[in-house]
């Protein structure tokens, strides 16, 4: 598939796209006859799908696989309003994670990724997407695309500074994961593209205590902004987020979903959400409020995808919050 290289994007996004396994028990307690349900998800892909619901005009840039699954794997993201005709392929099977339910986001999977086709995400991807990257209003990517391999990494960095020269937009979250990668090479890669990115987004205490060496969200905004980012985003459980945008640090409660069912691909929602709206022309404190009642409405769904809310409910759940808060302050 190949689509025009000359077309313009409010959002591409970078990365890495996964067969999803959701097992119907907790992972410990699978026995032979576990019922599962296959998805599709990733972080990239994630986001992506939250960007587009967002109202950005969103294409998925990643190497998928050539096996049976490639086919329902891009036809559910092209379904997510995704364009996928940039997407490239590789001789290798599509990487796999198997999950349970997951309601706090303690990310306990277990991944297949071994040669997968993400993981051969290299540098000359990203020079037949040049012109792409350089006509973009925005980039997102993560820490686990730069994880993937050597030349994933490299890529990422490429696809940053080309975005960063061009004039336009980086999103970048760490998205730490120690089966991945250890906590210097992913020191390193968030020192080398924070002062790249025009909002970071990270966790705490997950991604902070290993890459900047605190469990204080306003410390780690601190230090991601001393690295060089413009504006950090750090989420501190279900309920808090810190927006640290150079000129105060302050918290902003997040809407609490009464009814969560799954975490899994919160983190991602808000990215791509807050992403889409400030290249959209939204304020920086509005496009932080759409990414958050986002990502509140994503964990009713099972899976990464499982539930990606359309923009007016979005919208409507950050205003009633807005007004929520004011009521109560007054």
């Amino acid at each position: 598939m190949a689509g025009r290289a000359d077309a313009h994007y409010d959002v591409l996004v970078l990365g890495e796209v996964l067969v999803e396994i959701h097992a119907g028990t907790a992972l410990r307690e699978a026995a032979d006859g576990t019922p599962a349900r296959i998805s599709y998800s990733g972080d990239a892909l994630n986001a992506a799908a939250a960007a587009a619901a967002a109202g950005a005009r969103t294409a998925l840039l990643a190497v998928v696989g050539d096996d049976e699954l490639s086919v329902p794997l891009l036809r559910r993201a092209a379904g997510l309003g995704v364009d996928v005709s940039h997407v490239r392929r590789a001789p290798h099977p599509n990487g796999a994670y198997l999950l349970s339910a997951d309601t706090d986001g303690d990310r306990e999977f277990v991944y297949w990724r071994t040669r997968s086709a993400g993981s051969t995400l290299a540098p000359r991807h990203i020079a037949s997407w040049r012109a792409l990257l350089t006509r973009c209003g925005a980039l997102v990517t993560s820490g686990i695309t730069g994880a993937l391999s050597p030349g994933s990494r490299d890529a990422v960095l490429a696809a940053a500074r080309l975005v960063h020269g061009a004039g336009g937009h980086v999103t970048y979250d760490p998205n730490f994961r120690s089966r991945l990668t250890g906590p210097a090479e992913a020191r390193e890669l968030l020192g080398r593209i924070a002062p790249l990115t025009g909002l970071l987004k990270t966790s705490c205490p997950a991604d902070a205590r290993a890459l900047v060496d605190t469990a204080d969200p306003r410390a780690a905004a601190a230090r991601c902004r001393a690295l060089g980012a413009r504006t950090v985003v750090v989420t501190a459980g279900a309920d808090r987020l810190l927006l640290d945008d150079g000129t105060r640090a302050a918290y902003h409660p997040v809407p609490v979903n009464p009814e969560p069912v799954d975490a899994t691909g919160a983190g991602d929602c808000f990215t791509g959400t807050a992403t889409a709206r400030l290249v959209l022309g939204d304020t920086l404190a509005d496009a932080v409020a759409y990414g958050a009642a986002a990502a509140s409405l994503s964990v009713s769904g099972r899976g990464g995808t499982g539930r990606v809310p359309a923009f007016g409910e979005t919208a409507a759940l950050a205003a009633a919050h807005r007004r929520s808060g004011r009521m109560a302050s007054g």
